[in-house]
């Protein structure tokens, strides 16, 4: 217990004990013997009831599980028995009557502006930084750097600056400009030989053709600012409410072969960006978490920095400062230079070694986390803060895995105790949602309901809803080959519903609706081919895996008018709540030996290769390669999805322990080849018994049926503090 300290009771790690009187404190009017002596008091106080929820939702699963063991296929045969069963434990809740959120002190980029959503560790600080500055991006390099263009005719992208794939980018941006902010008469932005600023009051842009002629704008407000110095002229306008920069420079390597001078096209991109406490980060002790706290502390205090090496030189990375202007009235103008920042706690699950109670129990980590993300936080509000994140002096917390709406509340309690302790105004602290639990799903009304007043987000997260849509049925039957439960009528319905009861509930001007995550990060073609759809779903956010995949999804949000969905949508027929509720189950479909196979060397292959980062170095999200060594953005959701697949598989005999064991060692060898280039790596096969992370993975199988909702981290963290030592 040396490590340890007491504090009113509580034994508080020395590294946070440090961070929150050395780092932390300086510089807010707060005093750390209060701060411990009432978060006492809330540990105390809220411990019992966090463990009385939990205990629900274990006794819930067991209703259903026995159920389900009990009427076999009734599932299918008389829904309306089931249903029934669900309302008479609970699990279905009456759904109260219509009220609209209240939500006050909303920042605009979750009130009135829709775009792209980047998710990142906040542990990496480099990551983080790049996220926060990902609020620009340059579409030439966006188009440049990806398969967005095609490499044919010697059009590669490597090695030097390529004009001819240059030429390329050029013409696709000028595309884009056309769509976005387009020339009158149907001129196209490639025939500019000069933008041209007038004299008038307001200002307006016109463009100089290729014939000579000059026309204006189709929308001259399109056009709003400017900036104009020795090197370059940057013009601003504005599109459904995201801006773009268009970069004029002559002497520049791409100006000079452009004939209008453009040299770059800028877009606002990444509008906000959640700093993941979360999935993503592997934190399971007081060292992991002191890390995280340090890193989101400076992005609220403005001078988190992080310096690397890259070709040969120390580069340091930096927030980016605010960007400005000269408006078209000749006014000044300043646009925010950063992505505005969320954090995303972890959910009421788990606990952390970081601080034990009076009785040496380990706290609930979301407590942990609530205090102190907000106390963090309390650096943005103060005026004399060099860069600010919220204009409105709010916290944005993403809270993660409830079920229901009394989990829901309880992290309404959570917020307001958090808040009194620490003096803020009720409600500073807000809330986002994520629907991605089932039991939340079917209930989300009464959900959001449960935190009205500080309801700022929620979002479908697909893969932690599919995951926990498999153990909540795991014992009605096998299920159907991952592939093929995404195209059953449940998911649909689920994403519908989701928008369905936000706009029910008033969250367009004051909240976001979001979609979920593009896993493959190198397949940006596809992901402009197929993420607009998120747009036309409703959503006015939508998750990215990186700066250049919110660019590029940022020209979406140009071509349709989200709001103006948001609109129409609210005209449709609900979303079914009876799909939802309907399992994905196998049936009577029959599968054959080698297409089982098949599915168990994707599930075991994905597994072990997220797992063995995780456990062995502690990478909480990373482009892991699959079994055709496709790169794909892995954490612990996708985790949850292959490991109950696999494990409800075997419950069912659909495969037996030895071919999974076998499966899972034959997989072992093939990540092992996959990570041959990782000085940091250590070979899971052929010595099987030593290896910590291939006994993570096996365990994740052989026990994820006794899993509490299917969730990975309590085994995660087992064998990972295990590695450590």
């Amino acid at each position: 217990m040396s490590q340890y300290l007491d504090k009113s009771g509580l034994q508080v790690h020395t590294l946070l004990s440090d961070l929150l009187n050395n780092e932390i404190l300086p510089g807010l009017e707060l005093d750390s013997d209060h701060i411990w002596q009432e978060f006492r008091k809330l540990v105390d106080e809220l411990t019992p009831v966090n463990r009385q929820l939990l205990a629900k939702r274990e006794s819930i699963q067991e209703k259903i599980d026995q159920w389900h063991a009990q009427n076999p296929d009734v599932v299918r045969t008389d829904f309306a028995r089931y249903k029934a069963f669900l309302v008479e434990i609970d699990y279905l809740v009456p759904e109260g009557p219509e009220f609209a959120i209240s939500t006050e002190n909303v920042d605009v980029e979750i009130a009135s502006i829709a775009g792209p959503q980047l998710v990142v560790p906040v542990n990496n600080a480099r990551f983080a930084l790049n996220a926060a500055n990902a609020r620009w991006g340059s579409l030439y390099d966006a188009y440049y750097g990806t398969d967005v263009i095609s490499e044919d005719d010697d059009c590669g992208r490597t090695g030097p600056y390529n004009e001819k794939r240059g030429q390329k980018v050029i013409a696709k941006a000028a595309d884009f400009l056309d769509g976005a902010i387009p020339l009158a008469g149907g001129a196209s932005h490639s025939t500019v030989v000069e933008y041209e600023i007038t004299a008038d009051s307001p200002a307006r842009l016109n463009a100089r053709l290729s014939d000579d002629s000059v026309v204006p704008l189709v929308d001259a407000d399109k056009f709003v600012a400017y900036q104009l110095n020795d090197k370059q002229k940057v013009l601003l306008c504005r599109n459904n409410g995201l801006h773009i920069e268009i970069h004029i420079d002559r002497n520049s390597s791409v100006g000079s072969t452009n004939p209008s001078g453009v040299s770059d096209v800028v877009l606002e991109s990444a509008v906000s960006t959640i700093q993941d406490c979360e999935d993503s980060v592997a934190a399971v002790d007081a060292e992991d978490k002191a890390l995280v706290y340090r890193n989101w502390l400076g992005l609220m205090r403005g001078d988190l920095e992080d310096s690397f090496e890259k070709g040969g030189r120390i580069m340091t990375r930096r927030l980016n400062a605010d960007r400005a202007y000269i408006s078209v009235d000749g006014s000044e103008l300043t646009l925010h230079g950063r992505s505005l920042l969320l954090v995303r706690n972890v959910g009421h699950l788990m606990t952390n070694s970081a601080i034990l109670d009076s009785e040496g129990n380990e706290v609930p980590e979301g407590f942990i986390d609530a205090l102190f993300t907000t106390l963090c936080a309390m650096h943005d509000f103060k005026d004399d803060a060099p860069l600010h994140n919220s204009r409105t002096k709010s916290v944005y917390i993403v809270k993660p895995k409830m079920h229901g709406p009394e989990e829901v509340a309880f992290a309404d309690r959570l917020f307001g105790a958090v808040e009194k302790i620490l003096g803020l105004p009720t409600a500073t602290m807000k809330i986002g949602v994520m629907d991605e639990e089932r039991r939340t799903t079917v209930n989300l009304k009464e959900c959001i309901r449960a935190v009205k007043d500080r309801l700022v987000f929620i979002n479908t997260g697909f893969l932690d809803r599919t995951g926990d849509e498999i153990h909540t049925s795991m014992q009605a039957g096998p299920m159907l080959p991952k592939d093929d439960i995404k195209q059953q009528a449940w998911i649909s319905a689920y994403e519908n519903w989701n928008v369905d009861i936000g706009l029910q509930t008033g969250l367009p001007g004051k909240a976001q609706i979001g979609k979920g995550m593009w896993a493959k990060p190198d397949e940006m073609q596809q992901m402009l081919d197929t993420k607009l759809d998120h747009l036309n779903a409703g959503a006015n956010c939508a998750w990215v895996p990186s700066p250049t995949a919110a660019t590029l999804h940022a020209t979406h949000y140009h071509q349709v008018n989200v709001f103006s969905v948001q609109q129409a949508l609210r005209q449709r027929e609900k979303a079914n709540v009876d799909d939802i509720l309907t399992p994905p189950l196998l049936g009577e479909r029959k599968l054959g030996s080698a297409e089982i196979q098949r599915e168990l060397d994707n599930n075991a292959q994905g597994i072990l290769g997220y797992v063995v980062r995780w456990v062995e170095q502690g990478v909480g999200c990373s482009k892991v390669p699959d079994i055709n060594n496709v790169g794909l953005m892995e954490d612990r959701a996708t985790l949850r999805i292959s490991s109950q697949h696999i494990a409800n598989w075997l419950h069912h005999d659909i495969c037996s322990a030895a071919q999974i064991t076998e499966t899972l060692q034959r997989m072992a060898a093939v990540v092992d080849e996959q990570n041959a280039g990782d000085p940091l790596y250590h070979n899971m096969a052929p010595n099987f018994a030593q290896s910590v992370a291939f006994q993570a993975a096996s365990d994740l199988v052989f026990k994820g049926v006794e899993q509490p909702s299917g969730y990975t981290e309590p085994l995660l963290h087992a064998f990972r503090v295990q590695a450590k030592v």
